[in-house]
């Protein structure tokens, strides 16, 4: 009896000790990346998933800023994770002809396969090149600054206004979501607003779509190859998502070019009729395919995407930060009444351009760029090496292995 109660006190003393270790005092990060045989570091990654960003910067911060990471053998999961400028600056800059997006990102982003998300070389130096072009052109710019100036007035005042009245929360990530998929429809394919962002605040079947996408993109980053493949056949959990989301991209998008076709004028200031313009009536892109509906198609997606979900996680961030320095938000509101010209009542002059006026709110200009300094909207990037190469930091890299490149860390 004895000796049993002794084993008894032996497993309670052991489980305590596991729970202090573990759940009660905060675990090693080297616990988390220990690479257990078959699964590799999956286990680990699964405990922290809930704050996966938060401990890979401070994982990052605790090594010299470059790791590599083992997936379950055979997934395709392994990659070497890094956050060294001098590493991203090699990537990205001084020898980023040898480092592309690679077979396997264009099968995870094979909802925009033609897009400006899954280019590389030539073809993406292309299309950037004339989407900067676009971006710059006066017509997108006043469109853009009346489609804005818009939405605030019609949208975004009158919600909080009734917010206020009723005295209830919302979402603020929703609202600069809805916001910017409503600003971002406009100025990209010049169709009507959608109205997403009022009072009512509907669901919108393009907006929610676009979700499910970035959704089931996300778990395929993490996802063995052969699995998400699984059940994109079998058409089950987001996978199936993902499908009937590119159904809907199908149907509206091809409203949207027919609509611009049949309506153009030769004269663009949306992205959509600028695409048909430059791609048709210019020999400047030899190597895009302006004639083909898909190209256009994904080329809306991923404009729609870059400017909806980047713009409303920076406003959101931005917004926070300014919740918890309330200093900040003094100097900015300063800075905006010496600047902006006001009428003798003190109300804003409804006749004034603003373009004349915003670059020289520089107090406002910087804290934009510290906000997106600390919490960049796109925090990763995934490339591959066409050659074997070694890396600033000493790391080697195999061809057509996969780099993670991680903005948090080297900002935060």
């Amino acid at each position: 009896m004895a000796s049993i109660s002794l084993v008894g006190v032996s497993i309670a003393i052991i489980c305590f000790l596991i729970l202090h270790r573990f759940l009660i005092k905060k675990p090693p990060y080297r616990f988390y990346i220990i690479s257990w045989p078959v699964l590799g570091m999956i286990p680990g990654l699964f405990l922290v998933l809930h704050r996966i960003y938060d401990f890979t910067v401070e994982f990052l911060e605790s090594t010299e800023l470059t790791f590599s990471f083992k997936g379950p053998w055979f997934a395709g999961l392994d990659m070497l994770v890094t956050a060294d400028p001098a590493n991203i600056h090699y990537l990205v800059n001084s020898n980023f002809s040898n480092f592309v997006k690679g077979s396997d990102f264009k099968e995870v982003f094979d909802a925009f396969e033609e897009g400006l998300f899954a280019k590389d070389s030539l073809e993406w130096k292309d299309l950037n090149k004339a989407t900067q072009v676009m971006i710059n052109h006066q017509g997108f710019q006043r469109l853009s600054m009346s489609t804005t100036r818009s939405k605030i007035k019609d949208g975004l005042v009158p919600l909080f206004n009734h917010i206020a009245e009723e005295g209830t929360t919302v979402d603020l990530q929703d609202v600069f979501l809805r916001f910017t998929f409503d600003t971002s429809l406009v100025t990209v394919t010049g169709c009507d607003d959608p109205r997403s962002l009022s009072i009512e605040m509907p669901e919108v079947e393009f907006a929610k779509a676009l979700d499910n996408t970035v959704e089931g993109i996300q778990y395929r980053h993490v996802k063995p190859r052969f699995l998400w493949k699984l059940q994109n056949w079998i058409g089950v959990g987001i996978e199936k998502k993902m499908i009937e989301a590119g159904a809907i991209f199908d149907r509206v998008c091809a409203k949207y070019i027919s609509a611009r076709r049949n309506h153009f004028t030769g004269e663009s200031e949306d992205l959509l009729t600028s695409h048909i313009y430059i791609f048709i009536y210019t020999t400047k892109y030899p190597l895009l395919n302006p004639n083909n509906d898909r190209f256009l198609r994904d080329n809306v997606l991923a404009l729609l995407l870059a400017g909806r979900n980047t713009t409303a996680s920076a406003l959101t961030w931005f917004f926070w930060l300014l919740s918890e320095n309330p200093t900040m938000v003094t100097k900015i509101c300063q800075e905006i009444d010496k600047i902006l010209p006001r009428s003798s009542s003190g109300k804003e002059r409804p006749s004034y351009d603003p373009m004349e006026y915003l670059n020289k709110l520089v107090y406002l200009h910087a804290a934009l760029c510290e906000s997106m300094r600390l919490y960049p909207p796109v925090p990763i990037e995934r490339v591959s090496p066409v050659e074997s190469d070694v890396l600033p930091s000493g790391h080697k890299v195999e061809a057509n292995s996969k780099i993670l490149i991680f903005t948090y860390a080297v900002v935060g």
